[in-house]
Parts: structure tokens; C-alpha cells; sequence
């Protein structure tokens, strides 16, 4: 602290007054420092509200998208036994289907070979026909 020098009647009014001036002038100082902080400090608050709004605007979007990404996992795991499902249906058609036709197959294949023996019987009843007639002719004279 300062000491003032010692005047008639008192300290000396020049010392005095300077250093209420300097006291004056430190405690401006000191206020518009407070009041730039302040703002400052004001500024802040303000961007750390904004960056917390943002944190919970992020993490609701984080939410709705592992939400819609369960949910697409969901879809494509049913879409997907459905066509495995879908495939088995099909495949058992296909092989009964398939089965019958060869069921069908099968019959025509005996159908024809009895067809072929009834017509090789009748071929053959039918030339022995024409080889008694041709014998017959050779007793016949003309």
C-alpha cells in the first residue's frame, strides 16, 4: 500500500488524489474485465447449451436409426425365411409334380410295349396268314 507524505493540516492532496485516481482507474480495469468475462462466460453457456442440444438431437437420431436398423434386420430376416419357405413349397412341387410325370412316363413306356407285343402277335398271326395263303396257292393250279 501506499504511503502518502505528510503535509500541514493532513497527507498531500496531489499523492492523495493520484492514488484515488489509480484505485479509480484499477477498479474501471477490474469491472470492464468482469464484464468481458461475463459476456464471455455468457457466450459459452450459450454454445455449451447449443452442443448439449445437439448431444440429444445426436442421440435421438442414434436411437431412431439402430431402431430402423432392427427393424430392417427384422424384415430381411422374415423376408428371408419366407423364401426359404417359398423354395421348400416350390421344391416339393416340383418333385411331386415331377414324380407324377414320371408315373406318367412309366405307364405310356408299358402301355407302348404291350401295344409293340399285341402288334408283333397280330404282324406275325397276320404273315403266317399270308404264308398259308401263298402255300395254298402253290397246291392250287391254275
Amino acid at each position: 500500500m501506499d504511503k502518502f507524505s505528510s503535509a500541514f493540516a493532513g497527507y498531500k492532496k496531489e499523492e492523495v488524489n493520484k492514488f484515488v485516481n489509480d484505485v479509480v482507474n484499477q477498479v474501471e480495469a477490474i469491472i470492464v474485465d468482469l464484464k468481458t468475462k461475463d459476456a464471455r462466460i455468457e457466450i459459452l453457456e450459450k454454445e455449451n447449451e447449443h452442443y448439449k442440444n445437439m448431444e440429444a438431437t445426436f442421440n435421438r437420431a442414434l436411437l431412431v436409426a439402430e431402431d430402423a436398423s432392427n427393424q430392417i434386420k427384422r424384415v430381411a430376416r422374415d423376408e428371408g425365411q419366407n423364401l426359404i419357405n417359398e423354395a421348400k413349397k416350390n421344391a416339393s412341387r416340383i418333385v411331386n409334380e415331377a414324380l407324377i410325370q414320371a408315373e406318367k412316363t412309366y405307364m405310356e413306356n408299358e402301355r407302348l410295349k404291350r401295344n409293340q407285343v399285341i402288334f408283333k402277335r397280330r404282324m406275325k398271326a397276320l404273315m403266317e396268314s399270308h404264308m398259308d395263303l401263298i402255300d395254298e396257292m402253290e397246291h392250287l393250279e391254275f
